[in-house]
């Protein structure tokens, strides 16, 4: 029987243009806490489906039962692969197999690891790319910081123009003008071949619980962690199950993804 927990609810910077209307924000006073923190880790948001593989199985959003959507079958066939090393490791990422809203021309992988929880515990960034490395995955795009994010708050100023300022600071231009750029993994829309990303993950560099430290969050919201979305994210509907496509991995691929040698015929 499993006994995970599904991924716990990840808020909105206050400044994120993406939500919709069952999303939360970050409450007040949130930027203060994060640059009272070590280190930050920045990473890219990708456009797929939040899985993991844990000792029981592939589960999608639900952790009722493992995920049977054809969309999941490659996980799958990679899990009985990768199974019996998982201990009580979870591994959590973005399943890229089916295109979303954002299409990728530089996909090294249909998963991408973004984090790593063992017994309650969601692992430091150190860690999720141990365990990601041993079972052979990459993890999400990861942006260099050269500026930390307590070198520029300033108490007595408006925390989300800080947040804004520290994000410019690290990607060379405005958040909002980078998720209309390719980003690290190609990113373009499906319909106008337009680059675009889908946004950004701010999160602690050590190991934490789900809940825990000075932000006043919801028991199953993350207080380590939070995101920002570009605007008018989300173009799939409710026909996306019957007309998705699969997605390409990049040409000088020379491996199959379940980790078996081939050499293009074509």
């Amino acid at each position: 029987m499993n006994e995970s927990k599904k991924y716990c609810r990840s808020l909105h910077a206050q400044i994120s243009l993406g939500t919709t209307s069952d999303d939360r924000f970050m409450p007040n006073g949130y930027v203060s806490s994060f640059a009272k923190m070590d280190k930050l880790i920045l990473t890219e948001k990708l456009d797929g489906q939040n899985n993991c593989f844990n000792k029981h199985g592939v589960f999608a959003r639900s952790h009722t039962a493992p995920t049977q959507h054809p969309w999941d079958k490659p996980l799958i066939e990679r899990w009985q692969l990768i199974k019996s090393d998982l201990n009580d490791l979870e591994i959590f990422g973005e399943n890229m197999y089916g295109v979303h809203s954002i299409g990728y021309s530089k996909l090294e992988s249909y998963f991408y690891v973004f984090a790593v929880r063992e017994k309650g515990t969601w692992l430091s960034w150190e860690e999720v790319n141990f365990y990601a490395n041993l079972l052979d995955f990459p993890v999400v795009p990861e942006i260099q910081i050269k500026t930390e994010l307590k070198d520029l708050f300033v108490a007595t100023e408006d925390e989300n123009k800080i947040l804004s300022q520290w994000l410019t600071a690290n990607l060379g231009m405005t958040w909002e003008e980078s998720v209309n750029s390719p980003g690290l993994l190609g990113g373009y829309d499906p319909e106008t071949n337009k680059s675009c990303s889908e946004g950004f993950v701010i999160r602690n560099s050590t190991s934490f619980r789900t809940n825990q430290g000075e932000i006043n969050v919801s028991p199953n919201e993350f207080n380590n962690l939070f995101k920002l979305v570009r605007k008018s994210h989300v173009k799939t509907d409710v026909h996306w199950t019957k007309t998705w496509k699969k997605a390409e991995l990049i040409d000088y691929q020379k491996y199959n993804w379940l980790g078996y040698s081939y050499l293009s015929t074509t």
